[in-house]
């Protein structure tokens, strides 16, 4: 049974050790230390071993064999850019501190003292490479990491806030107003009817990429109603939030979301696609899922592995009709 352990970017969590957060004294010993772990970060990219690839990760691709890992750097990562802001991430098994460190748009690998070592890649084209672990702390980082690059200014009195608690809260000297970074939940469902499910797509998808349906969860709203409200606006399919089945969530940082898969069976099966929403949606049977995450469907590419998306449909194509 797959469960939100298993979901990438979500697989094989550290301690996060959250006590430290507040502790300055034992953070600035921590950053020094001989066992120290550090990565880097810059606009959301994470510096990972080998050349960047110039390419997000591509729909229908099988991921490469080749494992890369993140660059990872000792006490030295302190010197490379004083001005950064930094996250405390957790400890690993062993006890040892982990850091990302946030490089700032200035910052240029080239003529540096690690050049070489590696290049910032896409998160996407990131995730599909790194190992479960590395993937989870890549992902933390540049959710927290992007919240403080475009939350600087209190939302209270306008006033520029600080960052505190490792990474992990803002606070704004001005009117000493709070802030901590935000999760949106989002529903993602996929319909279904005896041996079928429904899959929709946008217009600006590739071609032959179909997928799950989803959308924000709305205030005063459960994820189940909020599956149901979707479901129906996108593709005029009604369904009962009673009849939804939580299966597992994955946080998704783009830029910081938490994706909640459900299955639902429908009530209705006439599509009336909301053209705003989606460009299409069809019903496939149970038959066709395999094929599709088999890689041997006519004309429908399966979710990427790294996307829950991907494990719902698997989920529900592997029971037994």
């Amino acid at each position: 049974m797959t469960t939100s352990n298993d979901i990438p970017l979500a697989a094989k969590p550290i301690d996060r050790a959250a006590h430290h957060r507040t502790d300055n004294d034992w953070l600035a010993a921590a950053v020094k230390r001989d066992d120290v772990l550090i990565f880097l970060m810059q606009k959301g990219k994470p510096l990972i071993e080998g050349g960047r690839s110039d390419r997000t990760a591509q729909i229908g691709a099988r991921p490469g064999d080749k494992a890369r890992n993140l660059v990872w750097l000792g006490p030295e990562a302190m010197r490379l850019y004083p001005r950064a802001e930094m996250v405390f991430l957790g400890k690993d098994k062993a006890g040892a501190p982990i850091f990302a460190i946030n490089m700032g748009e200035a910052y240029r690998l080239e003529g540096s003292l690690i050049e070489g070592l590696g290049d910032f890649e896409d998160m996407r084209s990131a995730a599909a490479t790194l190992p479960a672990m590395q993937a989870n702390l890549a992902s933390t980082a540049r959710s927290i990491l992007e919240w403080h690059r475009s939350h600087r200014f209190c939302s209270k009195c306008g006033g520029e806030s600080v960052v505190a608690e490792a990474g992990w809260k803002r606070i704004c000297p001005s009117c000493s107003a709070e802030h901590f970074p935000r999760t949106d939940p989002v529903a993602i469902m996929l319909a279904t009817k005896g041996d079928k499910c429904l899959l929709g797509r946008q217009a600006g998808w590739p071609a032959g990429f179909w997928s799950a349906l989803a959308g924000f969860v709305e205030p005063g709203e459960t994820v189940e109603q909020a599956a149901v409200r979707e479901l129906e606006e996108e593709a005029g399919i009604k369904a009962d939030p009673a009849n939804a089945e939580y299966l597992f969530c994955q946080p998704w940082p783009f830029p910081s979301s938490l994706m909640v898969g459900i299955l639902i069976e429908a009530d209705t099966t006439e599509i009336s696609v909301e053209q705003d929403e989606l460009e299409a949606a069809r019903w496939i049977t149970r038959e066709e899922a395999r094929q599709v995450l088999a890689g041997t469907h006519p004309d429908i590419y399966a979710p990427p592995a790294m996307a829950v998306a991907h494990h719902i449909l698997k989920t529900w194509a592997m029971r037994d009709s």
